[in-house]
């Protein structure tokens, strides 16, 4: 690496940049005929980090700069080499060794750049780049991949007006890579505050990309090799808990910010109260789409968890996230008073309740009703959710274990312990249960195949 180092300096920027990828691409190339993971030493990361990010090797050498001009050429330069080279496993140790973290002074020069490559292969529909920043968004911790999200953000929502279109279409191009954007995108706006609620246009490309086929947020999990622990501090396998989170507080996240920007809670103009009612109706309107895409996608989970034989075994909606969840919605309640929002409390309570009954039933979520009860005991009343946390319990056709448990809680989940049965409740009738594993139906993922539920409309 030495001896290209010194054959590098001597050239300019681009040309060194341009050279650094040549040579990096032979020497990974070499390493995976011997190697199917080779290991990325420090050598050529130290050659990125002088040669593409301009960090200088001397401590007290000054870093150079690019100008705007030189900057475009070098994202064209990477543009071009990803979309040129054939093979994607050398595109993918190339993209890792580029953008992967190395906790160092280069991070910072690292995710710039890496926003806008991404950003420009999506204006240039480069799909070998999307394809690349999707598997990055899977293997790095969610604190990057929130920032690459809110640069895109920024990009697509905020700096050009009407260029949201441009991000709308890259759904046919990378299902993959739109799939890790939502999970990213859940992760940024968690609705805490009304500078986290997910910008209108955005909102609409999500909700139009899920509601045309659900089975979008399912990618990741369709297509990955599933550990036994999945990792801490890192994106989640799926955007589902995001999603529920979203339609759960959105009623209450809303009429926050309408209390909070309306001088002493009220609105006297009349075009200005129109425009918001008009808003407010989008807004409703878009949380209700993807509220029943959140509901089919987790009808239809049950399927693939069985044909990865994870069906009980793994929880994609983790209780543990349901947690806050929950008791956010309760600090919000009582935060806008019952008063002045039982509409939008009892709007949020049902949509909760339809997400952890469904989820329950289809072995999204691993928890039992009495976890249930503790869990929502402090909320507002609420019929629905009653109704869920002490309604009937599917008996289990397995006459060795004890009544009260979901059939998918009989094999103790994936990194979880066994819960504690609890009687089921002796007036309600019991529900027939799931049948044996192997007899549920294989359904072959086919991403471009339009999702065949629709609503009755």
């Amino acid at each position: 690496m030495s001896d290209i180092r010194h054959s590098l300096i001597r050239r300019d920027a681009l040309s060194a940049a341009k050279e650094v990828l040549y040579h990096l691409d032979i020497y990974f190339s070499s390493q995976l005929q011997n190697a199917p993971l080779p290991i990325v030493d420090k050598g050529p990361i130290e050659l990125l980090e002088e040669f593409i990010f301009q960090v200088p090797k001397e401590r007290n050498s000054q870093p150079k700069r690019l100008n705007s001009l030189q900057e475009l050429q070098l994202l064209e330069i990477m543009c071009n080499y990803f979309q040129e080279q054939a093979k994607d496993s050398v595109r993918q140790i190339i993209f890792s060794s580029l953008f992967s973290p190395q906790g160092n002074k280069a991070d910072d020069s690292r995710m710039v750049l890496l926003g806008k490559l991404v950003s420009m292969a999506v204006a240039v529909c480069r799909i070998p780049v999307l394809e690349c920043a999707a598997s990055w968004l899977q293997r790095t911790p969610a604190g990057y991949c929130v920032r690459l999200a809110k640069a895109l953000v920024d990009d697509y929502c905020s700096l050009v007006p009407g260029s949201i279109q441009t991000l709308k279409q890259i759904f046919s191009a990378s299902p993959r890579f739109c799939c890790q954007f939502i999970t990213a995108v859940t992760a940024l706006y968690d609705l805490s505050s009304d500078d986290l609620i997910p910008p209108l246009d955005l909102l609409e490309v999500i909700v139009n990309w899920i509601f045309e086929d659900p089975r979008l947020i399912l990618i990741t999990f369709l297509n990955t090799p599933i550990a036994a622990n999945l990792p801490i501090g890192f994106l989640e396998l799926t955007p589902l808990t995001g999603l529920i989170r979203w339609c759960v507080k959105a009623p209450l996240a809303y009429k926050r910010k309408k209390k909070t920007t309306l001088p002493n809670g009220h609105m006297n103009n009349k075009i200005a109260k129109e425009s918001v009612a008009g808003i407010d109706r989008d807004f409703h309107l878009l949380y209700s789409k993807l509220h029943l895409s959140v509901l089919q996608v987790l009808m239809i989970l049950q399927v693939h968890l069985t044909e990865k034989n994870l069906y009980g075994r793994l929880g994609l909606v983790l209780f543990d996230h349901m947690v806050p969840l929950v008791e956010e919605i309760n600090r919000l309640s009582d935060e806008l008073n019952p008063l002045n929002a039982s509409k939008e409390i009892e709007l949020s309570l049902d949509r909760l309740a339809q997400a952890l009954q469904v989820a329950m039933a289809s072995g999204a979520l691993l928890c039992t009703r009495d976890d249930l009860r503790t869990l929502c005991s402090r909320l507002p009343h609420n019929n629905l959710l009653q109704l869920v946390i002490s309604g009937p319990v599917q008996q289990s056709t397995h006459t060795a274990l004890p009544p009260g448990f979901y059939p998918h809680i009989h094999t103790p989940p994936l990194g979880y312990p066994a819960h504690a049965a609890h009687p089921a409740h002796p007036a309600l009738p019991a529900h027939p249960a799931h049948p044996a594993l192997p007899a549920h139906p294989v359904q072959t993922f086919i991403p471009g195949m339009t999702f065949p539920y629709r609503p009755i409309r």
